[in-house]
């Protein structure tokens, strides 16, 4: 299971889709469930797609489909995607007992991966061959221990009860994913669901069994259109869509905090304009706001509607805002947490256990975890330490393999404990 581990995480990582176009990661994963027996949901069986965001242009995803069966994807199972990725699988073991769901995301970054030697993937052969996206966060990472936790449960389901549902999600960066997954009902029936990162400021040997600091968070895409003119000729005719975004741009970074707590906001990117005598047409600023609670991002968000339509106001041009993600703040169940403490100190590579680590950032599970226990069911978010060459998000990152095993571990031994006859 090591080799296969590492196997399954350096593929994933040579050939990494950003979200919402994870095919070939995708048929690849639905044909190892398929094999196992394993019930495999696809496509609009898998997602509500009235619920997905920031789904790419449909020009953009069939490129990507391409690209995938150019890469080994099967053809017959990427139809059954109806261009959608992402897998839900079940395994009903017929006998009374709980019902435990699992979370893997499967996504990779936009980021265009070093070609250093001192880069491990490029030095050992499984950096991203595709352009401008590549396994910076340890996905690649969370989707093979996803597989590995997936071929124990089918070749130990004589010795199981109850039903598991693995969740093998897409679109986690952004949080555009979950929603998708959760609005579908796959989690309404779930008693137990654990979901989990790799590195995250914890070294190799660590692990939590409880992540806190979770901040809610909503993604926007805001569209200036103005009036194109000639820049010297005839100025007076033009609405400059740029300099609205820019004036947004400043004053949106301009909002006070809150008393009550943290909150965040950032604009990440604006692309507007299309020659220097040119009065630029049309502007687009992508950008987050972020709270320690729900109610303190609601506050950053009407905050920013405000600069927005303002700023659109002041230089007479038509503004559209478009949500492409969103997720809110999580709690751990302490019932959960409880079991997972006692199921780490029982794996002897686990150097130390941290009762409480702060995530400090925005994570989809939130959302299938407010699901879940919405319905009554206990849900928790765990770490698995890992030493990382360079931080999430960077073109160097990489993290140590032994994490695989390690994390194998964690959720086979949650099954047996949950699940076990």
């Amino acid at each position: 299971m090591k080799e296969k581990l590492q196997n399954y995480r350096r593929d994933f990582h040579k050939f990494p889709e950003s979200g919402w176009t994870e095919f070939r990661t995708t048929a690849i994963v639905a044909q190892l469930l398929m094999d196992w027996n394993y019930e495999v949901l696809l496509g609009r069986d898998a997602i509500d797609e009235s619920y997905v965001m920031g789904r790419p242009e449909e020009s953009v995803i069939q490129k990507h489909i391409q690209r995938a069966i150019e890469q080994g994807a099967d053809e017959e199972i990427i139809k059954k995607m109806e261009g959608y990725s992402g897998v839900v699988a079940i395994l009903d073991t017929g006998r009374t007992g709980p019902t435990t769901a699992f979370r893997f995301d499967i996504d990779a970054n936009d980021v265009e991966e070093s070609t250093n030697e001192s880069h491990r993937p490029s030095s050992e052969g499984f950096r991203s061959v595709n352009p401008d996206v590549m396994h910076a966060c340890g996905h690649d990472g969370h989707t093979a221990i996803g597989l590995g936790t997936a071929e124990f449960i089918a070749n130990n389901r004589n010795d199981l009860k109850g039903k598991i549902i693995l969740i093998f999600q897409p679109a986690e960066e952004g949080v555009r994913g979950a929603r998708a997954i959760a609005e579908k009902g796959h989690l309404d029936q779930v008693d137990y669901f654990v979901a989990g990162h790799l590195g995250f400021n914890l070294d190799s040997g660590y692990f939590s069994p409880k992540a806190s600091g979770f901040l809610a968070t909503t993604k926007l895409d805001v569209t200036f259109r103005g009036k194109s003119a000639h820049a010297g000729a005839e100025p007076e005719a033009g609405k400059n869509a740029l300099l609205a975004a820019a004036t947004a741009a400043i004053n949106l970074h301009a909002i006070s905090p809150h008393s009550h707590g943290s909150t965040r906001l950032n604009v990440g990117q604006l692309t507007a304009g299309t020659g220097r005598n040119v009065i630029p047409e049309l502007a687009v600023i992508k950008l987050e706001t972020r709270g320690e609670t729900t109610e303190l991002n609601e506050y950053m968000l009407d905050k920013a509607y405000k600069v927005l339509n303002g700023a659109a106001v002041m230089y007479d041009v038509e503004m559209d805002v478009k949500k492409v993600g969103e997720a809110g703040t999580a709690e751990c169940d302490e019932e959960l947490v409880t079991i997972l403490t006692e199921i780490a100190k029982g794996i002897p590579e686990f150097d130390n256990i941290v009762e409480d680590h702060k995530l400090g950032g925005s994570e989809d599970a939130s959302v299938l975890m407010a699901k879940v226990q919405e319905h009554g069911g206990k849900a928790a978010y765990v770490f698995l330490g890992s030493k990382i060459a360079a931080g999430h998000h960077n073109s160097k990152f990489d993290f140590d393999e032994t994490v695989l095993e390690r994390g194998y571990k964690v959720f086979t031994h949650t099954v047996k404990k949950l699940n076990g006859v």
